[in-house]
């Protein structure tokens, strides 16, 4: 099994930073992209930024600018570091990584269980 765990989020005030990690184990031959996407109370979940295992990253224009993602490879694990973070960023914020495992002939996508980041006054 695939498993992806994230950790970092939690409680910021409005234009502090936050750095959020996601890491990938289990029977995992390969990653191409990984991800960050969030989910607002009564909204669609959306992308807030990817990255290849080459390295191109892609931005929501809502963050670019202020959030970086970047992965060790190494250590299957990739990251979102938030900066100025506004009171519309507050949302669950979901990992998602294509994974081909030991015997797939494909890659799935498989997601996180999500971690809150509330931005307060």
């Amino acid at each position: 099994q695939v498993q992806l765990v994230e950790s970092g989020g939690g409680l910021v005030q409005a234009g502090g930073a936050l750095r959020l990690s996601c890491a990938a184990s289990g029977s995992i031959l390969g990653i191409n992209t990984m991800g960050w996407y969030r989910q607002a109370p009564g909204k669609q979940r959306v992308m807030v930024a990817t990255i290849t295992s080459g390295g191109s990253t892609n931005y929501a224009e809502s963050v670019k600018g202020r959030c970086t993602i970047s992965r060790d490879n190494a250590k299957n694990t990739v990251y979102l570091q938030m900066n100025s973070l506004k009171f519309e960023d507050a949302a669950v914020y979901y990992c998602n990584a294509n994974i081909q495992k030991y015997g797939d002939k494909s890659t799935y996508a498989y997601w996180g269980q999500g971690t809150q980041v509330t931005v307060s006054s």
